[in-house]
């Protein structure tokens, strides 16, 4: 994962937020990636949550390249709703063709409020918040048990919040090899712990066809509480028995379901 990580942060786009990485993908005839066709090609804007970053998706940037989309991998601030949207939108408003965006955990809301936007043609929840207009991730939870995982939460002087690296390898990537599960625990993203009380003022899934992912061994959203907001958005969903990174344990899995939603966009 680390030399991925590498390869990622070399190919950096221009725009601070965001992500373009090398192809090795090994579906064309060739064993590369197949190439995006030119400047309307669809993309897949990938958002990740709150204890990650960009690389959390590099498991499965090369498959979807492999099939010949374009991939933008979102590196958000985490320092409110309204920031990560402003960088998610900065991503979604550099492509030229449709685009497929894809939110995990906290990502989640952060693509309900930026997939608004007119060239967001088909939206993916991958063990992700599904707020409702009006309501906040915190208030998505109202009515389900608390997760193991979010019950380990610590909050710093700043109003930042982490998880203890036992927690991590016990509760947010239980299912990833212990080098993996290291890496995630040192180079986690601290979020603002306030974020999960930002209202979305409009929900794009009102609006725009939606995929979902349940992740049914998750501590950190409750599956139970997936389901419910899968069933809401009316998502065609998908079920996978792994933890809440299911990127990482099982790339292939959610590759298909981006796949999917790319092929519905005419």
């Amino acid at each position: 994962m680390s030399t991925v990580r590498n390869v990622m942060y070399a190919s950096i786009l221009t725009m601070s937020a965001a992500y373009s990485g090398a192809a090795i993908g090994a579906d064309s005839p060739s064993g590369t990636a197949k190439p995006p066709s030119g400047g309307g090609a669809k993309t897949v804007v990938l958002v990740h949550g709150a204890f990650a970053d960009g690389s959390s998706w590099s498991s499965v940037i090369p498959l979807l390249q492999a099939k010949g989309l374009k991939v933008v991998a979102v590196q958000n601030p985490l320092t409110s709703l309204s920031d990560d949207v402003q960088f998610a939108k900065r991503a979604i408003d550099a492509q030229s063709g449709p685009v497929i965006l894809v939110g995990h955990s906290w990502g989640g809301t952060v693509i309900s409020e930026a997939g608004t936007n007119d060239k967001v043609k088909a939206l993916v929840y991958v063990a992700a918040f599904a707020p409702s207009s009006g309501q906040s991730t915190s208030d998505t939870g109202k009515g389900f048990p608390v997760a193991p995982g979010i019950a380990t939460l610590q909050v710093d002087a700043s109003g930042f919040a982490s998880l203890p690296p036992d927690a991590v390898r016990q509760h947010f990537a239980q299912d990833v090899s212990p080098e993996q599960a290291n890496l995630i625990a040192t180079t986690q993203g601290l979020i603002r712990a306030a974020s999960f009380d930002h209202k979305v003022s409009t929900a794009a899934w009102l609006s725009k066809p939606s995929w979902y992912i349940v992740a049914k061994n998750d501590h950190m959203i409750p599956p139970d509480q997936q389901r419910a907001m899968a069933k809401k958005i009316n998502a065609r969903t998908t079920e996978l028995p792994a933890s809440h990174v299911p990127m990482l344990s099982r790339p292939q899995d959610v590759a298909n379901v981006i796949v999917s939603a790319a092929e519905s966009i005419k």
